[in-house]
């Protein structure tokens, strides 16, 4: 950095000797984060243009710019080289005022690999370059199987895996798919492989959209079938015909020209923007995508080009014409790009007129009513947070909740966990899974005691929760409040939510797992626990938030049981230590007669207990049983 003349805003000096060039800046607060990540076809002019008396009229620029304490900059031989940067800097540094597109987990294909002896169809939610064909993209896996539904009934290709496949051929006779006439079974070579290829072409035509070929070359085959006279192949022939044309017909036609297209429209409600995606292949409307973003600063001009270069990035399929509202300023890089990874033209058009103006205006239709819907959720939850704060006497509003629960098999495998909800969703990559290192078998307060401990150990790099909740009673209660107070920390509410026991009340009952039972809320300094009504917002969040906790904690305990070998399994049997494995190896002669042991000949090995035989044939049963979640053992609440 150039060092700054006396009187002069170092800031400015620094900006004044930016190079005149391409390349991605990248503004920085006073603790050196990064705030914004920018492009530009000049540095200098750009970055200055957020300097000026207003700034440069773009959406929000006067919240970021009294922030921005900084500026790095990386210059590019071109604006393409500094779009690719602009990509990979977000990704890597999340800055808080760009639109940072998540990945579409929503965005599935159907996969077809003609390598295969017998290809099939296979949903993917990744495009690549590996010599199969992919199809779509589709809005939702119900659109997916209802194409693909539709599809096994005109060309009964198989569904099944290789391994699958294998086991049928052995057998000799093929699955149910084959009788309801979705399967040629070549498993059981009921169809030849030339049939099965030509399958496989007509398939591959009509996911193509190239339906007047394949009516065409399945008439010819239908004339030869019944010149020949294989009618009964002539007669499967003009059914498929029929269903093809049944299908086609109803499918959505936006346009005459047979042109791939993705369709974008926004909606913008201040700082909330929503991007729709419509996906028009051979000119059919195939559906759209919604992606929401919250606390925008950016124009619109701006959040859509850097949504564009994310969009698009990787192994996502490119269309031959991408469809905007407005302008943006990366428009030839964008194009420049693409060109050189499809090898072919990809058009950016802003359309003024026409069909395709209609479809820029049915895409904008639908990002506003995606963000009137959003809007409605967000209020709801907003509704149901509010209630938790009034029902626990919150002094913020609950933003975040982190739940614990323990979990184990008779003191064995025991493990603990966290989840984490964000305004009343749940935040996944922020879940934790413990394995207890120092609480005894069975012990779950102790267990509780350590994950607690552990997780408060680290409130200086993990923002603290505006409320710390528990699955159990009174007792997890108060253990977790005497870590709290030993670790001097006042200031996280704590809450614990137990299912009601008592299967006789007269009052309003929650249905969980097949049973009738009442929540019970236990706050710290209150005597009785608050008895929660069924339907209340708050009683459902606190449900939901606990009932999460409980799944992740068992997923974990059943990981680390069915990893396990037998040998590891005996070292975790509680109470069971080095000297009464010995005895019950050393009597029994191997571990798999410990394991099928009835309680008598346990009881007979020397220094083994009656309590200690019904253990381990318990712990082994249920062991072998995998019994559901809800009764799993687990200690009263």
């Amino acid at each position: 950095m150039t060092t700054a003349s006396p009187g002069q805003d170092p800031l400015q000096e620094r900006i004044s000797a930016l190079p005149a060039q391409p390349g991605v800046d990248l503004f920085k607060d006073a603790q050196a984060g990064i705030l914004y990540v920018g492009k530009a076809q000049n540095l200098r002019t750009r970055v200055r243009s957020y300097f000026v008396r207003g700034g440069d009229g773009r959406f929000r620029v006067h919240l970021l710019v009294p922030q921005i304490t900084d500026v790095e900059v990386v210059a590019t031989a071109n604006v393409k080289e500094a779009l690719l940067l602009e990509n990979q800097l977000i990704k890597k540094h999340k800055p808080r005022f760009n639109v940072r597109l998540r990945d579409d987990k929503n965005y599935l294909a159907l996969r077809l690999d003609p390598s295969q002896l017998y290809p099939r169809f296979t949903e993917t939610r990744r495009f690549q370059r590996d010599g199969a064909i992919y199809f779509g993209p589709y809005t939702s896996s119900n659109s997916l199987r209802r194409t693909l539904g539709a599809l096994q009934r005109i060309f009964p290709l198989r569904t099944c895996s290789d391994s699958v496949m294998k086991s049928y051929r052995k057998r000799g006779r093929p699955c149910l798919e084959h009788a309801v006439g979705r399967c040629a079974a070549p498993c059981c070579d009921l169809i030849s492989d030339e049939a099965y290829a030509r399958l496989v072409q007509g398939a591959t035509l009509f996911m193509k959209g190239q339906v007047s070929d394949l009516l065409s070359e399945l008439g010819v085959q239908m004339e030869a079938a019944a010149a020949e006279e294989r009618f009964e192949e002539a007669l499967r022939l003009r059914d498929r015909i029929q269903a093809i044309e049944r299908t086609v017909e109803r499918q959505s036609m936006v346009s005459t020209r047979m042109v791939d297209r993705d369709v974008f429209g926004l909606a913008r409600d201040g700082a909330r923007l929503e991007v729709q995606v419509l996906h028009v292949r051979q000119g059919k409307l195939l559906g759209g995508n919604a992606y929401s973003f919250r606390d925008v600063r950016l124009s619109d001009g701006d959040a859509l080009d850097s949504f564009l270069s994310q969009f698009y990035a990787g192994d996502r399929d490119l269309p031959g014409e991408v469809l905007l509202p407005i302008d943006v300023d990366g428009r030839e890089a964008l194009e420049g790009i693409w060109r050189e990874r499809t090898g072919r033209a990809v058009a950016l058009v802003i359309p003024q007129r026409g069909d395709r103006r209609q479809l820029i205006q049915m895409a904008e239709r639908n990002a506003a009513l995606s963000l009137l819907e959003r809007t409605r959720r967000e209020e709801d939850t907003d509704g149901r947070l509010e209630a938790l704060r009034e029902l626990v006497g919150l002094p913020n509003f609950p933003h975040r909740i982190e739940c614990y629960d323990i979990s184990h098999l008779h003191g064995a495998f025991s493990v603990g966990s966290r989840v984490v909800f964000v305004d009343g969703k749940p935040h996944k990559s922020e879940y934790r899974r413990y394995k207890l290192r120092e609480t005894d078998p069975g012990d779950d307060y102790a267990g509780l005691r350590e994950v607690v401990r552990r997780r408060l150990a680290r409130l200086e790099t993990e923002p603290a929760p505006d409320l710390l909740l528990l699955d159990g009673g009174k007792g997890q209660l108060n253990v977790v409040r005497a870590v709290l107070a030993d670790l001097g920390v006042h200031d996280i509410p704590l809450a614990s939510l137990a299912k009601e026991r008592d299967l006789d009340a007269a009052s309003p009952r929650v249905r969980r797992h097949g049973g009738s039972k009442r929540e019970k809320l236990f706050l710290p300094g209150v005597k009785d626990p608050l008895e929660l009504k069924p339907e209340s917002p708050a009683t459902l969040l606190l449900q939901r938030v606990r009932d999460e906790s409980h799944r992740f904690a068992i997923r974990y305990h059943r990981e680390l049981r069915s990893k396990a070998g037998l040998r590891s399994i005996l070292d975790e049997l509680p109470g069971i230590g080095p000297v009464k494995r010995r005895a019950l190896l050393r009597q029994l002669g191997s571990l798999e007669r410990i394991r099928n042991a009835t309680e008598e000949q346990l009881a007979a090995v020397r220094g083994i207990s009656r309590p200690d035989a019904a253990m381990i044939v318990r712990f082994f049963a249920e062991l072998r049983n995998e019994p559901p979640p809800a009764e799993d053992p687990r200690a009263a609440d």
